[in-house]
């Protein structure tokens, strides 16, 4: 027999020592350490059937919060309001709480729909209200804008919108698309500060063949205040059966191309000066970082 054979040999005395010590409120470890007892599995069934003193027990706050989820339940409340009074998850409540009956339903379906779009429709005009002054604000800290930083802006805005010569096709010309009426707007403020003439200027619409053209027309000849003239034929997206338009609002207005005549000067000027911008930022970033 080894050593750790006869060690265990006399369960029955051994164990009649671990539940006294157990009754005396040993914790595990200590039973473990008093007795020389390494086995968890001999451990366990030493300790089979007796409970482990009460300040070995930790305090489960979630305990609380079961027995208050329940009260609440019993008193008629649903998740959305258990939520509200307990600061948790409607998954952890009903965890907590699904076993018991649901409460008698106070309002019909409908009644209840209509009270829920109530109040997110508030929720959706606060929200709103919220955005527009940030967007108010934001526009204020602006202010007013010199040449330079007019400059700086329409070459950034040139260099993420307009085409640009590739090594496999050059073709220093410079032509800005844009649906969106503000950029369209800076972009024409920019090429007049550089010196470009309207006469020089040539636009294009693209747009689906579905929307308003005729309204669209007159809206970019508006904004732009250049003449028919200028202005080529309108190119029409065409529709197959399983086309689904999303730009379908009263806004749309298709997009509009702005080419510059003879411009390969411009596009060389516009091309470094972004070079320009990117190294000038570099260096920025470097200083910020040291």
């Amino acid at each position: 027999m080894t050593e750790t054979t006869s060690k265990y040999a006399d369960f029955e005395g051994l164990r009649e020592r671990a539940v006294a010590l157990r009754r005396e409120g040993l914790s595990r470890r200590q039973i473990r350490d008093r007795l020389h007892v390494d086995n968890n599995d001999l451990l366990n069934r030493l300790l089979q059937g007796e409970p482990a003193p009460e300040w070995t027990k930790r305090p489960r706050a979630k305990d609380d919060v079961r027995a208050k989820a329940r009260e609440l339940r019993l008193q008629g409340m649903t998740y959305d309001q258990i939520q509200v009074e307990l600061g948790c998850s409607k998954s952890s409540i009903s965890l907590r709480v699904r076993d018991l009956p649901k409460p008698e339903r106070k309002r019909s379906r409908e009644e209840s729909s209509a009270i829920g779009r109530r109040g997110w429709e508030a929720t959706l005009q606060r929200r709103d209200v919220e955005r527009q002054a940030q967007k108010r604000r934001a526009a204020d800290e602006v202010g007013a804008m010199t040449d330079r930083e007019l400059f700086l802006l329409g070459v950034g805005l040139y260099w993420a919108e307009g085409t640009k010569s590739k090594p496999y096709r050059t073709q220093e010309r410079v032509t800005f698309v844009n649906s969106d009426p503000g950029m369209i707007e800076v972009f024409l403020s920019w090429l007049r500060l550089v010196g470009v003439d309207d006469a020089h200027l040539r636009f294009h619409i693209l747009i689906h063949e579905t929307a308003d053209i005729a309204e669209a027309e007159q809206f970019w000849a508006s904004l732009t205040g250049a003449g028919p003239e200028a202005f080529g034929k309108t190119s029409l997206k065409r529709h197959s059966p399983r086309t689904n338009r999303k730009n379908v609002g009263a806004e749309y207005r298709g997009c509009l191309v702005v080419r510059v005549l003879k411009g390969a000067d411009l596009y060389r000027r516009i091309e470094g000066c972004w070079c320009g911008i990117v190294g000038a930022a570099a260096r920025a970033d470097h200083r910020n970082r040291t």
